[in-house]
């Protein structure tokens, strides 16, 4: 019964009932077996416990009952070390920084209890390996990536990535080398997200464009033990016929802009020349001031040579007669 309650992840709960005693009869025990339910599956990263047994690929399929070897190696080992004492603090003693941890194996299973440190901890001769991990942030850059976009333009972006080991004993157990299978993943994250934008968005939404990759690494290093903490999105190369192209309409945007603008002036000054001709015209006298004003203008840049306009009494009599 209790190897079978193992198997489904239960434990056993032991509640004993005495029986009232019968007239003439001994006191008699029953024993209740009641199976009660371990708290079993994986939660969030951000809710694990120091001990990451749990999270590790294969770790429930392996038996944690030690064979009589392991039992016997293990001994040999503590007895290595007295034997050998102080000399064998050596070998025992390790020391990790404040942003390091110890990932310790031990007969190739990962040791109870989580990674170690900070500070001193304990390696066992000839039985326990241990793999340092490196808490702090890391940052690298994304090659170049040719990326075709979704109006079929093709684009050359690079990022740059920053990222930090959350749980190291996940880092180590399930992934060969987290740092290497982190910048292959940013790679296609990259041309895979950028290969469902237009170009005019990779241009104008960079910032958009870097949480979404973001957020798809970050569920992607989950089983890895690794966060990805920022992506940045850092040039947009476009090739040289597209620039010239661009850089073309570009400039005729602004050459069609400059002839309304000069246009709408002309139209502006026409109506106010016709304005003020009709004033003008309506009194004699500020025709004869503006003949003046003009003939000072002329003197005033003293030019060798200057042409007279006809006489104001013929231009008077001109108009009369027309009329």
């Amino acid at each position: 019964m209790n190897n079978e309650l193992k198997e489904r992840g239960l434990n056993s709960t032991q509640y004993h009932h005495v029986a009232p005693p019968a007239t003439g009869t001994a006191t008699t025990t029953t024993t209740t077996t009641v199976p009660t339910p371990v708290p079993t599956g994986h939660g969030t990263r951000g809710m694990a416990g120091p001990d990451d047994r749990g999270y590790v690929f294969g770790a429930n399929e392996s038996s944690h009952e030690s064979g009589c070897c392991a039992i016997i190696l293990t001994a040999l080992s503590y007895l290595l070390v007295i034997l050998f004492f102080p000399i064998s603090l050596c070998a025992t003693i390790k020391v990790v920084q404040e942003y390091e941890r110890a990932v310790i194996f031990r007969l190739g299973r990962l040791l109870p209890g989580g990674a170690k440190g900070p500070g001193i901890f304990f390696v066992m001769p000839c039985i326990e390996e241990y793999s340092k991990v490196d808490l702090r942030t890391v940052s690298f850059d994304v090659p170049p990536q040719e990326v075709l976009t979704r109006d079929s333009v093709t684009v050359s972006v690079d990022a740059v990535v920053y990222y930090r080991i959350s749980s190291p004993t996940i880092s180590v157990a399930n992934v060969e080398n987290a740092a290497n299978s982190t910048q292959l993943l940013a790679q296609t994250s990259l041309r895979n997200v950028l290969g469902t934008q237009n170009l005019s968005e990779i241009l104008s939404n960079r910032e958009h464009i870097s949480e979404q990759m973001q957020n798809v690494l970050d569920d992607a290093t989950d089983k890895w033990g690794i966060k990805v903490e920022r992506v940045e999105i850092k040039d947009v190369r476009l090739p040289t016929q597209l620039q010239r192209a661009m850089a073309a309409e570009a400039e005729a945007a602004r050459d069609a802009r400059a002839k309304v603008i000069a246009a709408e002036g002309e139209q502006k000054a026409s109506m106010a020349l016709k304005e003020a001709a009709d004033i003008i015209t309506q009194s004699p006298a500020a025709i004869q001031l503006r003949y003046l004003q003009t003939l000072n203008s002329i003197s005033a840049e003293k030019n060798s040579t200057i042409i007279f306009p006809l006489p104001i009494d013929m231009l008077a009599s001109f108009m009369s007669g027309k009329k």
